[in-house]
């Protein structure tokens, strides 16, 4: 069913269903500097604001080049793209994901009025890897460095930075917060190129499932899962989550399900599936890992 509407295609280019994945690390890095008493609503906004609007530009330029670069061809088993389908020319997303970097930018002055210059660095390498995802001559994701990507930046940047931003230093115990976040927003990752792994390796898109082959990709995300759920134990003996540190592990049973489906399913549809799913349970787990810290 084709989007209707002036801003159908662009709702569909921008993928709303993945962009819990940038609000995710803003809500654990603010529970980590709301524990140390120094959670401040404003600057928490603005890292939001940067994490969405990276993420959107990221999205935008993933569409526009994937196509440019012939990874999206008709057999692709994943939701439409609005450039490989005509919805939208090229270069009209990319500007779309000009503008979304742009804005980026612009609410990150505020975090560097805040919080100096290693603050627009930090936002300027955001930026950046978003674009070399899949433009200009890096390519990350085609060279199976998307994996790394995701877990830096939508884990460790995104987490220790947002309370970084309310605190004013970089502190431990939000980089051990974002380990576990950063694992299962990878997984996020993991799922899309394992349902992906044949027409990327046609269209040689290096990916690492590409690289080591589905089952390796399998066992990528049962460890990236289980090591996000062991992920709270760690920081209760750190003394850096509270007595309800185990509220994550209320998703395990969500979490075999994951599994079993990414395990036993190859079919384009169960893992369009599994990978709307992990995207829900990485939000789920954010918001139960920061009960966790503040409880």
């Amino acid at each position: 069913m084709r989007p209707q509407g002036r801003f159908g295609p662009w709702l569909l280019a921008v993928r709303p269903a993945t962009l819990t994945a940038a609000v995710a690390p803003v809500i654990v890095g603010s529970a980590t500097a709301a524990r140390a008493g120094s959670f401040h609503l404003l600057p928490a906004l603005s890292a939001l604001c940067v994490a969405l609007c990276v993420q959107i530009g990221t999205n935008l330029t993933n569409d526009a080049f994937d196509f440019l670069h012939g990874a999206d061809p008709p057999s692709r088993r994943g939701p439409p793209r609005v450039t490989a389908t005509g919805l939208l020319p090229a270069d009209r997303v990319l500007r779309g994901a000009y503008v979304s970097f742009l804005l980026a930018g612009l609410a990150g002055l505020y975090v560097v009025a805040l919080r100096g210059y290693l603050a627009l660095l930090v936002g300027a390498a955001c930026i950046l890897a978003g674009w070399a995802y899949t433009a200009g001559p890096l390519r990350l994701g085609y060279r199976g460095l998307g994996e790394v990507l995701v877990f830096v930046f939508f884990g460790l940047v995104a987490v220790a930075g947002t309370d970084a931003v309310q605190t004013g230093a970089v502190r431990p115990e939000a980089l051990a917060a974002a380990v576990p976040v950063g694992f299962v927003c990878t997984a996020i990752l993991v799922v899309n190129n394992l349902r992906d792994v044949d027409t990327d390796r046609a269209t040689g898109k290096r990916t690492l499932a590409v690289r080591l082959g589905p089952q390796a990709a399998r066992v990528e995300y049962l460890l990236l899962i289980v090591g996000a759920l062991a992920g709270p134990v760690g920081m209760r003996w750190a003394g850096w989550a509270g007595e309800w540190f185990w509220t994550p592990w209320l998703l395990l049973p969500w979490a075999v399900r994951l599994v079993r489906t990414v395990w036993t399913r190859e079919d384009g549809p169960a893992l369009n599936g599994a990978l709307r799913s992990t995207a829900q349970f990485h939000f789920a787990y954010a918001v139960l890992l920061a009960l966790a810290i503040l409880a």
